[in-house]
């Protein structure tokens, strides 16, 4: 590290070691880890090491943005920049694993730590941010770019608009209230994430299918009391009184943005959320998500009056997966038994690995080596032709009740000049059994392509500064890239290197690859409908006032905002949004407010670079290679459509969403 006082930071954090240190044993993260590839040694790690180091992380961040402020030199790109990007190597360190850990393999001590630390890290962020005598070195800095790289400015502006939106600004009246509002808002966001863990669980012991089997369930239950029963569990996660219900952090969580937006200058949360994305306003979004809708419900009235000559009686949401199987069957004689023998979790992992080794010249490889976390995890070691690191990958597949729901990728650490990142994949694909392997379903393979795209935008990244490398992008920009990645899964070369079915070892045959292609666009109405009806529902939300929100008091309040909502976009009874309020995971713990939409605006940049691939051949090397160079390794050193034109050499065509998806 340069332009820190290291003795300083050290003093203070000292009092922390000999709180953990026991029979000559140190805390695994004051020290450098003597692992392959600097990865974690997981099983050196204990539990009560997390909270002495996040204690020790923080002082030792404070006594190096002490000596930021304090440094008499005039502010650099350097000695303010950098050295504030460098302030917390213990704090990156133990971040970079709980947090991980605490996602899948999250037990009640992790959950009581994460109580703990959330307002000491809150807190921590609030004095840097709000520090005006450190806001005035950064400014200095972001107002003067000349001498700076393209980089360097957009790292510098990064920060600049971090202190701006955490109330630098502010009087000291306004400061207090924001970091209160911040310390609640954190405690709120991991009451809400261990509320629905547990409901996760409930629903399995009621059900007795996962959350991640149920739209596999719902498409295969021949009993129709059984499905409704299901549904009727499934959509009401959160909402059943007792003390996992989150209708009540749901709406303090509501009014409390909309209080912090206000402090800031913003009429609601949305607004405040967009200024800084690709989309900058509540109104882009919402005018860009209207056509969408209305073009799923109209694709999907048009297969509900199929599915119900087909049933021979109206249907309801319960019913929608089930016939929607059987109308597929009928219309491309296919059905998910046939295909899942071909997608053993492995074997799909094998065609997410060749799929990237074909188009980007690289080389994955098992590492042994490599410690991992949990027994079914397994770790991978990514290369340039040449040998030299890409990084370190972890496939976390299989689902535990420990485990939240859904499938991200995230990093244990992030890349930067000199450093390789560790990345993670993390799904809820079903787990084999001693005689059955975890077969996947379609949707379970793209989802497998989707997270792997993500990794990718990690490990081909070339930054010098981890606060823009890899995913550190815009968040309605960030979804690009996995999603461009979901077109690989069922290109007929790669099906054939990886879809093999695992009784008998037999490709899959060349009519059930065209099959599976002819029925992507299936369903449609359905599928965008309720992902599109979720985002709608997420920007409502977060467009709302303060004055709006407090006239709303309980969860009859939630319900008839959800029911108005639904009936404005035109969704149909049958259909409900992919996320409802209660167990809307991604708008009030895993920072997507007001940017659930960034799946579909992102997806029209990736549909039309794909279209792009198309057009030059898929396995054309040097479009490949712009890819590679222009996207996946510049991150977010510049601006994401300036990026975008570069390798496009236009902007991205709106309707090439719609074509895409057969809605056209």
């Amino acid at each position: 590290m340069k332009n820190f006082k290291i003795a300083a930071a050290l003093a203070g954090v000292a009092v922390f070691f000999s709180m953990t240190a026991c029979n000559n044993r140190t805390n695994p993260f004051f020290q450098e880890w003597d692992t392959p590839y600097g990865t974690a040694p997981f099983s050196q790690i204990l539990t009560e090491d997390y909270l002495p180091a996040f204690k020790a992380g923080i002082q030792e961040q404070k006594a190096n943005v002490k000596a930021i402020v304090e440094n008499p030199e005039a502010p650099t790109f350097d000695n303010t920049i950098l050295a504030l990007e460098n302030a917390s190597p213990i704090l990156d360190k133990v971040q970079g694993v709980f947090f991980n850990l605490s996602e899948s393999d999250s037990t009640p001590e992790m959950q009581a730590i994460e109580e703990e630390v959330m307002p000491l890290l809150t807190e921590a962020e609030n004095e840097i941010f709000m520090n005006e005598t450190l806001f005035a070195r950064v400014k200095a800095v972001y107002e003067a770019p000349e001498g700076l790289t393209r980089e360097q400015q957009m790292v510098a502006k990064k920060y600049y608009q971090s202190f701006e939106r955490n109330g630098v600004g502010l009087n000291e009246a306004g400061k207090k209230r924001f970091a209160e509002i911040s310390t609640r808002l954190a405690t709120l966001s991991q009451q809400f994430g261990r509320n629905l863990l547990a409901q996760n669980n409930a629903f399995k012991d009621a059900t007795g299918i996962t959350v991640s089997e149920y739209y596999d369930f719902m498409s295969s239950c021949e009993d129709r009391d059984k499905r409704e029963q299901v549904f009727k569990a499934y959509s009401s996660r959160g909402n059943n009184g007792g003390e996992n219900d989150n209708n009540a952090i749901v709406l303090e969580i509501l009014k409390l943005r909309a209080e912090m937006a206000g402090l800031l200058g913003y009429p609601n949360f949305a607004a405040f959320q967009l200024s800084n994305k690709m989309a900058g306003a509540p109104e882009t979004v919402d005018a860009f998500l209207k056509p969408i809708m209305d073009a799923a419900m109209r694709k999907a009235l048009e297969d509900k009056t199929q599915m119900e000559k087909l049933s021979g009686y109206p249907l309801e949401a319960w019913d929608w997966g089930f016939w929607a199987e059987k109308l597929r069957a009928q219309k491309y004689a296919l059905d998910e038994s046939q295909t899942k023998p071909y997608f053993q979790a492995d074997s799909v992992l094998k065609g997410v690995f060749t799929a990237a080794e074909s188009i980007y010249d690289i080389r994955i490889e098992p590492a042994p080596e490599v410690e991992v976390y949990n027994p079914e995890v397994k770790a991978y070691k990514l290369s340039n032709p040449d040998g030299s690191l890409l990084g370190i990958f972890y496939r976390d597949y299989y689902v535990r009740p420990t485990k939240r729901g859904g499938a991200w990728m995230n990093n244990f650490r992030d890349q930067e000049k000199g450093v390789r990142p560790i990345i993670v994949n993390v799904c809820n694909f079903p787990a084999p059994t001693a005689d059955v392997p975890s077969q996947l379903t379609i949707d379970n393979v793209q989802t497998a392509f989707h997270e792997f795209g993500h990794a990718l935008h990690g490990f081909l990244t070339q930054c010098t500064y981890k606060r823009v490398s890899g995913t550190s992008v815009a968040r309605d920009f960030v979804e690009m890239f996995s999603q461009f990645n979901e077109n690989f899964a069922f290109v007929p070369e790669i099906l054939a290197q990886y879809a093999k079915d695992w009784r008998s070892g037999e490709p899959i045959p060349a009519q059930l690859v065209e099959k599976i292609g002819s029925s992507l666009k299936f369903n449609q109405g359905f599928t965008t409908g309720e992902l599109c009806a979720a985002s709608i529902l997420d920007m409502r939300w977060h467009e709302l006032s303060a004055e709006e929100l407090a006239a709303f008091n309980g969860p009859e309040d939630i319900r008839a905002f959800e029911k108005k909502v639904c009936g404005e976009m035109g969704l149909i009874d049958q259909i409900i949004p992919r996320y409802r309020t209660t167990y809307f995971n991604h708008i009030f713990n895993s920072g997507y407010s007001a940017g659930y939409y960034s799946y579909l605006w992102s997806e029209v940049l990736a549909v039309d670079a794909w279209e792009r691939f198309l057009a030059d051949g898929i396995f054309n090397p040097a479009t490949a290679k712009a890819f590679r160079e222009t996207f996946l390794e510049k991150g977010g050193s510049d601006e994401p459509m300036t990026l975008y034109k570069q390798f496009r050499g236009a902007e991205p065509d709106p309707a090439s969403l719609l074509r895409a998806r057969g809605l056209n």
